[in-house]
């Protein structure tokens, strides 16, 4: 253990909290000197008898999990990997999945949060970025070969040395997650294991964010700061060892993990693992499990709906909703309470408590965790702090929130104030409910659009449609969606003498270029020029309104791709 204020062996390339702010939050007891991974191997000792995980393949109890973790961690040790070695994560939801993630814990492992949907471009540069030496892939998921996937990436990566499996068949140059931890002695690896040691202010893992411009920015979350986030959500929500959790989104997202699945393990409750995104596995792990709390964003609504409607399983086992975008809707549609949200993969999170008026509870994102937490409203594209019930860009900083992004100067000169505040890109108001001030979002200045909560950075898009032979100018913007919040929208200037990019051959265009499927624009709106302010700058105001008034001059969508002349 690390019994001094700050980082024993700093990584390179990571930027640690200053040593006075450290040593306030400390003394407040907000920080401690135990780390995330000593939390939940506690917590996996207490609980030891209750089942951690729930599944149709088989329930997995906390005894299980310790040692088929213990044993994966090991195994990694006896491949030659040490502590702060990164690992790349590209699966599908799967008990295996949770499994190898604690491994990598327990063996000091960092874990490189990356998405099942990110392809060449995404992979290739995180692998370098972060100097993976591992990529642990789903090994049988039925729509795309990603063991082979990874087999092709490793010619790129410099410093990759192993791909590993979960599921998967035996393959020249993949290990089987299974295989690795057969091999091993349980009390072996619960000796190796417990001997590694430990720091509360080092690295636990690497989030990833939509960021402002290109691939995403690398987030390291410190042991003792995540162990915070998720012990705080946990006791603001009421979790209980009684309870059981359902939440089928993507668990290497922050949303899952410091949210649901991390508070969920280190309160002794049992997460619920549907085998895929199919209402009928969702009504299987219900019949099985039957939670007392369900989180999702409004876009998967519909697919719960189907689970009830269908007959597949019902949810009367529900006590809480938990739904950043709606929770008036979730608390309406089923009769249950519900809990709205405000988070960021960076840090800061927001809640209502539970008996906030229902106004805040229904209109507002709530408050932060922490008494600690710091933020400020300034004045869009100024320093003025605004008043009460004014719109201003959230700053923030706090014992959760980082201090800088992964070997990332450039950015965080523009990212950070010079007294250390994140500047989110957020737009928010206060509100004073019952004489409490709340937080309320009112929108963004980043320019992103956030399709189904995966923020897709619209720059990025731009250079890659660019590319195709037949377009002189783009431009993309987020176009309303009931279900999604937003999808892509781009506006073409068509080069002279070429035919007109249909959204499928887009489409094709960055799958060729190693572009993740959910940034592909969704529908083209052909322009014989881009707008422009006043001063020379691309005017997205003016292409978001076009969008908006024809998608509601056409009525309710049809789901059909689309292009348009603007």
């Amino acid at each position: 253990m690390n019994t001094s204020l700050g980082v024993r062996e700093p990584l390179p390339g990571v930027t640690y909290a200053p040593a006075d702010r450290l040593a306030r939050y400390v003394a407040a007891g907000e920080l401690g000197q135990v780390s995330l991974v000593e939390a939940l191997v506690a917590s996996f000792e207490r609980h030891r008898g209750r089942v951690a995980l729930y599944s149709a393949e088989g329930n997995i109890s906390y005894a299980q999990l310790d040692e088929i973790t213990d044993r994966f961690a090991a195994a990694l040790v006896g491949l030659g990997l040490r502590p702060l070695d990164r690992v790349l994560f590209q699966s599908a939801n799967s008990p295996q999945l949770i499994l190898a993630v604690l491994g990598c814990l327990k063996a000091g492992l960092i874990p490189v949060c990356t998405l099942a949907g990110h392809r060449e471009s995404e992979i290739s540069y995180l692998g370098r970025h972060t100097a993976a030496r591992v990529h642990i892939v789903q090994g049988d998921d039925e729509k795309f070969d990603l063991p082979s996937f990874a087999l092709s990436m490793r010619q790129g990566l410099p410093e990759m040395r192993h791909i590993i499996s979960l599921r998967g068949r035996p393959q020249d140059g993949v290990a089987r997650f299974e295989d690795l931890v057969a091999g091993q002695d349980p009390g072996a690896a619960r000796g190796a294991v417990r001997a590694i040691a430990r720091d509360p202010f080092q690295v636990a893992v690497f989030q990833l964010s939509g960021g402002t411009s290109g691939v995403p920015k690398v987030i390291p979350r410190m042991q003792n700061e995540y162990l915070l986030n998720a012990r705080r959500g946990a006791e603001l929500l009421g979790f209980t060892p009684d309870d059981v959790m359902f939440m089928p989104m993507p668990m290497m997202h922050n949303a899952a993990m410091g949210c649901m699945w991390l508070p969920t393990l280190l309160t002794g409750a049992a997460y619920a693992v549907p085998t895929d995104m199919t209402p009928q596995a969702w009504g299987e792990v219900f019949r099985l499990a039957r939670p007392t709390w369900a989180g999702f964003i409004r876009a998967l609504i519909p697919r719960f709906d189907a689970m009830i409607d269908q007959g597949l399983a019902g949810a009367d086992s529900v006590r809480m909703y938990w739904t950043p975008d709606a929770a008036r809707l979730a608390r309406e549609k089923y009769g249950k309470p519900a809990i709205g949200m405000f988070g960021m993969s960076e840090g800061m999170n927001m809640y209502p408590p539970l008996d906030a008026p229902r106004e805040a509870l229904d209109w507002t994102a709530g408050v932060p965790l922490s008494p600690l937490d710091e933020v400020r409203l300034v004045e869009p594209g100024g320093t003025r702090e605004v008043g009460l019930g004014e719109v201003g860009e959230m700053q923030c900083r706090g014992p959760y929130t980082i201090s800088g992004y992964y070997d990332a100067p450039e950015r965080n000169a523009e990212a950070f104030t010079p007294d250390g505040f994140y500047k989110t890109g957020d737009l928010m108001l206060r509100r004073e409910i019952e004489g409490k001030v709340y937080y309320a979002f009112a929108g963004r200045t980043k320019d992103l659009v956030d399709r189904g909560h995966e923020k897709v950075n619209c720059e990025e898009v731009e250079n890659a449609v660019s590319t195709h032979p037949s377009v002189a100018g783009c431009a993309v913007v987020g176009m309303p969606d009931e279900v999604l919040g937003e999808r892509i929208c781009i506006y073409v200037v068509v080069r002279h003498g070429q035919a007109a990019p249909s959204v499928a051959s887009l489409g094709e265009h960055l799958r060729k270029l190693g572009l993740a499927r959910f940034k592909w624009p969704e529908r083209v709106e052909l322009a014989d020029a881009l707008p422009l302010t006043k001063v020379g700058k691309l005017d997205k105001a003016v292409m978001r309104a076009d969008i908006r008034a024809k998608l509601q001059a056409a009525g309710p969508p049809d789901r059909k791709e689309g292009m348009h002349h603007a």
